[in-house]
């Protein structure tokens, strides 16, 4: 006899297959639209915090009463294998130039097995605040990795596009990143690659 709980129970998302794209309030000379195309190969950070003020109070002293604190939000690290694209050394530079509007909003998309969107992360006023350049090392012939780390004011999570999120958004560039047999690695159009390594 089946169980009734299996039956109901629905996958989980893997974490190989997802999409980052990155568009900047205002253009700037040097970064592209998508930045960096939306190749970006690791992703973390989504994250939303509560600090709560927790009250004793007099008499009950085996309980305490927990009362709605400040939202803060994480920060958002993205990897990728270095290239020739300077997207992010372009728009961490203008980040510090007087006068320049360097923010931009983001959407992190996990993707289904068939490449369709399951749910979407939506982030708002993104401002990178860290760079971090590849470390190098003769000795091995790993790939070369730079890191970006973004601030967001505010992050919201939406269903696929038309499953009753109501704020929809469309791109230009595909770079979901899914691994198969540990072996390969497909980012969408002109992002392939075989290899007996992992990213």
């Amino acid at each position: 006899m089946s169980n009734p709980v299996f039956e109901s129970s629905t996958s989980p998302f893997v974490n190989f297959r997802f999409e980052v794209v990155l568009t900047l309030n205002e253009s700037i000379p040097g970064v592209g639209d998508p930045v960096c195309s939306a190749a970006f190969a690791e992703c973390s950070g989504l994250e939303i915090t509560m600090q709560p003020e927790t009250v004793s109070e007099g008499g009950a002293n085996q309980q305490q009463t927990h009362l709605k604190g400040p939202v803060s939000y994480g920060q958002l690290s993205l990897s990728r294998g270095m290239t020739a694209n300077r997207d992010l050394w372009v728009w961490m530079d203008a980040a510090g130039t007087p006068g320049v509007d360097a923010h931009a909003s983001g959407t992190v998309r996990v993707l289904n097995p068939d490449g369709s969107t399951a749910v979407v992360f939506k982030l708002f006023d993104c401002l990178p605040v860290t760079l971090r350049g590849p470390s190098l090392n003769a000795r091995n012939g790993d790939i070369a990795i730079e890191e970006l780390q973004l601030n967001y004011s505010r992050l919201t999570v939406q269903d696929a596009e038309g499953g009753g999120g109501g704020l929809g958004f469309s791109a230009g560039a595909s770079a979901g990143v899914s691994v198969s047999a540990g072996v390969s690695v497909s980012g969408g159009p002109g992002l392939s690659a075989s290899a007996g390594f992992d990213l």
